[in-house]
């Protein structure tokens, strides 16, 4: 998680939105990324997606046996990467200023890890006070 929470701090200081991840493989990060929507103007740049680009093209073995770390619970569209990829494990840093599709990914049997991480809730919490518009624009209220 704190490979995750780095991630997240580089967007902040980039000027983008504090969401980091991580896919480990093996006890390995193979792939980091951090929300660059603002930074790119990317309408899909969130953390978890920018970390699955960054890995590369993988076998679905290898995705099959990685665990995802990301500093907050997975939005609809990274939900749905998840689940196509068939990664069974997600270790959210937290989901109290935002909860994602948890019930959609527990029912496709990927195990949650929800840490509720007081570093991850008060980097966010910091964020959309600032940044209240900004962060409603990213997550579609």
């Amino acid at each position: 998680m704190l490979a995750a929470i780095e991630e997240a701090e580089k967007g902040l200081l980039e000027g983008g939105i504090p969401i980091g991840s991580v896919l480990v493989h093996e006890g390995r990060i193979i792939g980091r990324g951090h929300n660059r929507r603002v930074q790119n103007g990317s309408a899909i740049l969130h953390g978890e997606m920018d970390a699955l680009e960054n890995a590369g093209r993988l076998s679905a073995r290898i995705y099959r046996e990685c665990v995802l770390y990301t500093t907050l619970s997975p939005c609809a569209m990274c939900s749905g990467a998840i689940m196509l990829y068939g990664i069974p494990r997600v270790v959210i840093g937290e989901n109290e200023t935002f909860m994602g599709e948890e019930d959609a990914l527990r029912a496709r049997g990927v195990r949650l890890d929800v840490l509720q991480d007081g570093a991850c809730i008060q980097m966010m919490k910091s964020f959309i006070d600032r940044h209240p518009d900004l962060w409603n624009e990213d997550i579609g209220s």
